[in-house]
């Protein structure tokens, strides 16, 4: 039976900090839920016990964003694929933080790597929920993978932008991130 609580607390925090991989979840009034794994290490930033931020990178999709725009919630999973089992799921509200928005600069000195930040997504944590993981199978970590760092070191900030023009503006169902309106 799992456990569910209000906020994050220290234990949480630590299991947080110690993965190397965690799931997003989104999905639009109508069309496909997503869920994505996401790693590269230092993206994931805890503000409070009910706040975090994660920074996202540019990529073939932008599908979070379309979904939280017709519809705030998000759900984050943390599994241990190491040590003593665990599953935390975040039940959230999100919102996404673009380069055009105030509080960009505010948001983005939190993280030290970010050639590539496509937006950050400001998430305010409703539940907590810890289960006992003991069916995730047990993996050992080599390390991130460095495809995307040397694609986003390879491109200037333009050819960036231009990539996310192309390719970050609509999701797989069409619908609009709105990436670079306002």
């Amino acid at each position: 039976m799992g456990k569910i609580t209000d906020k994050l607390n220290k234990k949480d925090i630590n299991f947080i900090k110690e993965q190397k991989m965690f799931f997003v979840a989104t999905a639009p009034k109508e069309g496909k839920i997503n869920i994505s794994p996401k790693g590269l290490d230092k993206t994931f930033k805890v503000i409070n016990e009910n706040t975090v931020l994660w920074l996202n990178y540019f990529g073939s999709g932008n599908e979070t964003a379309a979904h939280l725009l017709e519809d705030d919630r998000m759900t984050m999973m943390f599994c241990a694929f190491e040590g003593k089992p665990n599953i935390l799921r975040l039940y959230c509200k999100a919102k996404a933080i673009q380069e055009k928005d105030k509080k960009w600069e505010k948001y983005i000195s939190y993280f030290p790597n970010t050639n590539g930040a496509r937006q950050i997504f400001k998430i305010k944590i409703l539940n907590v929920n810890n289960s006992c993981g003991m069916g995730v199978p047990l993996y050992e970590f080599v390390d991130q993978r460095e495809d995307l760092k040397k694609l986003y070191k390879k491109k200037t900030k333009k050819e960036q932008i231009e990539y996310m023009k192309r390719k970050n503006q609509i999701s797989f169902d069409g619908k609009p991130t709105k990436l670079f309106e306002d």
